[in-house]
């Protein structure tokens, strides 16, 4: 991806704020920066163990990887809270009736400033590869389908 592809992808981001000069400077200062969901993207909160399972792993490069082949579009890992929480982007009208929460209008995520990692804490798992790139929930369905399956047949 080149600098300018990175730049676009930030713009777009940056442009849910109503001042998208503050998502610049929290990226600059902080690495992260709080960006407001339900205008451009929703969220769905994923428990890590999930997503371990349906991969069948925990090291970032293996998930990373999956995920950007299952889901096709950006994904925020946040290591807060034990092995953490996934936030999978997808647009505001897209349908899901999964068991995990949605996150929309008047929530802010934390978004990690793209390129080099810089928060041992909230990174991205995928980037985004151009503005406007967002997941489709029906992927995600159905790569948590394979977790269930799996815990399924281990019992």
């Amino acid at each position: 991806m080149t600098t300018a592809d990175s730049r676009a992808i930030a713009d777009w981001l940056a442009r849910t704020q109503p001042d998208a000069r503050r998502a610049w400077t929290e990226w600059s200062d902080r690495g992260v920066a709080l960006l407001p969901l339900g205008k451009r993207f929703d969220a769905i909160r994923v428990p890590a163990r999930r997503v371990h399972a349906a991969v069948g792993s925990d090291d970032p490069g293996t998930v990373g990887a999956a995920l950007r082949d299952w889901l096709h579009g950006p994904v925020v890992h946040d290591t807060r809270t034990g092995s953490g929480l996934y936030y999978v982007l997808i647009a505001p009208d897209a349908q899901w009736d999964g068991p995990q929460d949605r996150l929309g209008q008047g929530i802010y995520l934390a978004l990690p400033r793209l390129g080099r990692r810089v928060s041992p804490v909230t990174y991205w798992a995928v980037e985004p590869q151009r503005p406007g790139q967002l997941c489709d929930p029906t992927h995600l369905a159905a790569l948590l389908s394979t977790a269930e399956a799996l815990k399924a047949t281990e019992s």
